[in-house]
């Protein structure tokens, strides 16, 4: 969450949004979480667990393009 908290501090292009799932349980129903954290970009790509830093990056890039 931090890497996408600095991510949308650079670039008008992105935001990030944190919610803790057993409070809003029906989005985490909607997202599908089964484990945190759970990382979803523009509705269409999910990755779950600690995603390197370099990886995450790149998927946020392409949904940019």
């Amino acid at each position: 969450m931090l890497l996408a908290f600095q991510m949308a501090l650079e670039s008008d292009r992105v935001r990030a949004d944190m919610v803790e799932a057993m409070e809003f349980p029906d989005l985490a129903i909607k997202y599908q979480v089964q484990g945190v954290p759970r990382s979803v970009i523009n509705e269409t790509i999910a990755v779950e667990g600690a995603y390197p830093e370099p990886l995450f990056v790149q998927e946020v890039w392409k949904q940019l393009r």
